[in-house]
This record gives structure tokens, sequence and C-alpha cells, in this order.
């Protein structure tokens, strides 16, 4: 057998953009996108695919995403363009008294405690019944199959994997020991190319598919999560999962130089990608790799996500109104500040005026843009035992000063950082794109909107070339592929400089976009990640 390292490529290589007529489906795990194209070929349609799709990544890829995390989608079907809010709630007998009696000052990322509840099932089993054509039961055989079967497990997962085991091992306890059971070969993650199953989560899907996801939140699941939450001394209970549903929502939008830019509206943070649409819409950009187009960009990001912080929350809690945050007036404000300087951002007041993703798409001009996760990785390493559900961590995003938009209480939705993309143009679809990547998210939208349609790059170039990141104050970092003279030229300008060696911080993206004339189907899919494009 031949020696070599699945981690280690000294040699630039080269994507090209892909092209399909009759489907196509775009996704960071190649297993999980041919699941997603083999459903379409069974008479199933984009949605169908996305379902498909979207649960084989539970099972591949599950350092990214998890039957315990949350899900959002944005669904092109007969000429209009759907929203699906899948954001689940805090626990209610979670409360800022019980976190800090606990000891805690700052909302915790590992345990019950951040542990919200799982809104992707319920995602996957509104689209269904919405959209879908295939039974549901169909949908999710597939990754039934891997998860009882095995499958070889991808370069950048297995990365990942090994990092979650030695960000878990120091906070190791009773609690978390279902992970360690669960999701390990004899007490180590699983490398590059080794065969893994998970024969506890394909009996989890095989229950979740023979009642279309009701057992997660009023059955039999509902009531094993219950029983070990109360046994463990977690917050969630069968009553917080009772009342759950993904719930329909109207898309936001803005205009971006002729071209409808959709988000998912609060609690998500998709409307920081488009303020700061909004303030670049009034700048002109000749060049991409200028210092001048980085520097906007960057200090536009800087506002529009200082607003974010302070405003975005549950929208029954938001303290200003998404026109507001979103109207020609504020914008025009807030790139008014924006000079030749980098500056320490913080929140305007607009009242003075007025993280996995996929796309698909089908012949029918059906199309999803979709994105699942259980926030950070494995998400908050508590396992139900012996059901391969792996909670998320959503909760962390809670402040615990009551003062805040987005402080702790029972039953509330927390700002959220995972949100699909779509790009409309003249009451026709364009197509879905997406960055996954917790804060990465918006800063990828906006730089995949500004490729596409400021700079004319394909969706494979879109995707492959170099990004910028703000992280925080008056740091930014760029990935190792943009030039040194740009960033010194950003240093001079006051930005502090971080160059990255590991580009999966950098966000992990897919785009389809659909020829409005012959229909035919063009994707690009990231170079950062397992990515594969499959195509029918």
């Amino acid at each position: 057998m031949l020696k070599f390292s699945a981690h280690e490529y000294p040699y630039p290589s080269q994507r090209q953009s892909v092209f399909a007529r009759r489907g196509m489906v775009a996704a960071s795990q190649p297993l999980a996108a041919q699941a997603g194209i083999e459903i379409m070929q069974k008479g199933g349609n984009a949605i169908d695919a996305a379902i498909a799709t979207a649960a084989a990544l539970t099972v591949v890829e599950p350092t990214g995403c998890g039957l315990g995390g949350d899900a959002f989608a944005l669904v092109w079907c007969k000429g209009q363009l759907h929203g699906l809010n899948g954001n689940g709630q805090a626990p209610a007998a979670l409360s800022i008294e019980a976190v800090k009696a606990a000891g805690h000052e700052h909302m915790p990322l590992y345990g019950w405690t951040p542990v919200t509840v799982p809104g992707c099932p319920s995602a996957w089993a509104e689209l269904s019944k919405r959209f879908g054509k295939l039974p549901f039961a169909d949908l999710l055989q597939p990754a039934i199959s891997m998860a009882r079967d095995g499958f070889a497990v991808s370069p950048v997962v297995a990365h990942q994997w090994q990092q979650t085991l030695e960000e878990f091992s120091p906070h190791r306890d009773s609690v978390l020991d279902a992970w360690f059971d669960t999701f390990l070969i004899d007490g180590r993650a699983p490398r590059a190319g080794e065969i893994f199953c998970n024969p506890a989560q394909a009996r989890t899907l095989e229950e979740l598919a023979a009642t279309e996801c009701e057992s997660l939140y009023r059955g039999d699941l509902a009531e094993r999560l219950d029983a070990h939450s109360r046994a463990s001394a977690g917050y969630l209970r069968a009553s917080d999962l009772k009342d759950y549903r993904a719930q329909w929502v109207d898309p936001i939008h803005v205009n971006y130089r002729g071209v409808d830019v959709w988000e998912i509206p609060p609690s998500g943070q998709g409307m920081v990608a488009l303020m700061a649409l909004k303030i670049l819409e009034g700048f002109s950009f000749d060049h991409r790799d200028s210092q001048q187009t980085w520097h906007r960009q960057l200090e536009a990001m800087k506002l529009a996500y200082s607003d974010g912080l302070h405003y975005i929350t549950d929208p029954q809690h938001m303290r200003v109104a998404v026109a507001d945050l979103l109207s020609d007036d504020y914008s025009t404000r807030r790139r008014d500040q924006i000079g030749e300087q980098a500056q320490m951002p913080t929140p305007g007041d607009p009242h003075a005026s007025g993280t996995v993703y996929l796309a698909t798409a089908d012949a029918e001009g059906n199309m999803v843009s979709f994105i699942q996760s259980n926030y950070h990785g494995f998400g908050s390493g508590v396992v139900l035992p012996d059901s391969g559900i792996a909670l998320q961590n959503r909760g962390q995003e809670f402040s615990l000063d009551p003062s805040h938009a987005n402080c702790l209480v029972g039953g509330k939705k927390t700002f959220h950082t995972i949100i699909p993309g779509f790009l409309t143009k003249d009451g026709h679809a364009l197509g879905p794109f997406g960055v996954m990547g917790g804060y990465m998210q918006p800063q990828g939208h906006v730089q995949m909107v500004m490729n596409l349609v400021d700079f004319g790059l394909n969706p494979q170039a879109a995707l492959d070339a170099p990004r910028w990141q703000w992280l925080g104050d008056m740091k930014v970092g760029i990935e190792q592929g943009a030039s040194r003279d740009l960033a010194n030229a950003l240093a001079r300008r006051g930005h502090q400089v971080q160059i990255a060696s590991d580009l999966t911080d950098y966000g992990r993206g897919q785009i389809i976009l659909r020829d409005p004339v012959s229909g035919v189907l063009c994707g690009g899919t990231e170079p950062r990640a397992d990515s594969h494009i499959a195509v029918w």
C-alpha cells in the first residue's frame, strides 16, 4: 500500500465550476452530496434532496452538525422564496439566576447549561410536509445506511474530530461521558479514510423516519431526553420539546446593485450581511484585491457587526425594528463614518432617524439554501446515551447581563449565527449561496455577493478567492493567499493584521446559480473543506 498523508497538499490545485441540467447538490462532504442527488434521481425534488443531504451530514460530518442542533432554510418554489426558522429556544427552567447560582459569570460552552431545544429535525419535517415529493422515511435511508454500515471519514472532518477530542478532554465528567463512548474508536478520534459506524444514531434516524421526527418532540425520544436531563442535572424537559415546531417566516432582503440579496430575519445574524452591503453599496469598487476595497469592506463589516451584536436577538425581544437598521438614511450615516484609517467600531443609533451549509437545485426550478449546526463543533458535549444525539450549545450566545438585548430568559431564542443566503434578480431566482462558520458567516456572505456582483467571478472563483475576517476590536485576519503588500497596506491603515494558517476558520461555502434562459445550473464548492458537487 502506498503511504501518504491526507492532510498534506504542497502544490496549489484548481477546481472548475460545475455545470448540470437536471439537478445539483453542493455540500461540504462528498457522501452527503451523493445522497442528495440519488434521492433526486429516485423522483425527489430539490427539497427532498436537501433533507437527505442534511440528514447524511449529521452522520458523515458530526463535527459540524447533528440531530441535536438547529437549522434554517430558504426555499425557492413556484416563483416564490420561503423562509424556515428551525431555531430552538432556551429551556423554561434556564435563567440568569440559575446560571449564576451554578457558579458561572458567563454562559459556559460545555455541559447542560448552554443546551437549547433542537430545531433541526423539526425543520426537516416541515420542509417535507410543505414542499417534498417523496415519503419522508425514504429521505433518511441514505443516512441510516451510512450510520449503520459505516463510512470512510474525510480529511477535514477527521482533523476537526481530533480538535474536538482535545477540547473536550479537559472538561470530561459524567455528563460528557456519553460523547466519548459514542464518537470515538478505542478512545481516539477516527482518522482520515478510517471506517466509522454509529449504530445508535442509525436506530435514532430510523425512529425519526418512522415518526416524521415527532418522537423527538412528542414521543419516546423526548421522554428519554427528559429523563436523561433530570438524572444529570440538566434543564431540558419534555415540556420544552412538546410545543416546538420550526416556523415559516418571511425572508428579508436588500437590493445590492440590482440583485436582491435574501436572508432569514432575526434572531439570525443574516441582517449583519445586509447592513454591511447597504453601507458598501455607496462606494465604487474597481479591483477586488486592492487595499481600498479590503479596507472599506472590513470597516463596513465592523460597523454592521457592532450593530448586530448590540441589537439582534429573539424578534419578540428586539428593541430596534429591522427596517430601521436597514434604512437608507442609517446606512448613509454609518457609511460616512468610514475614513481612510481603521477605527474601533461602536454600535450606532438607528432611532436617530426614523453554523454545515448545503445548496440544491432541480430541473423544475426548485432551489434550496440550507444550513444546520450544533454551534461549536459537536456542540455541548452532552449526548443522549445510545442515541447518537449530540446536543447543541447554542445557548452560549446568551448574555447574563439583564440589560442586554440578548439576555438569557427561559423560552427565549438567542442571537443565531447560522444563516442561509439566496439571490434573485427582477423577481427571478439566481440561486442559493452560503458560507458556514460562526461569526465568519455574514462576512463570507458579503464577500461572496461582492465577488459575484461587483467583480464578476464565477461561483468557483468566488469561493476560491482569499478571504478577510474581522476578529474583534481592531484585529483583522487575512488568508495566506492574499498578497503581502495588501497585508502591509492594511497594517498602515491601522488594522491589526493576522495571517491565517488554518483556513477552516474562514468559512466553508457553496454556490449554485441557475441560468434563467436555459435553466442550466452552475455550481462552486468550498476548497477549504471536503466539499463536493453531485450532479445529474
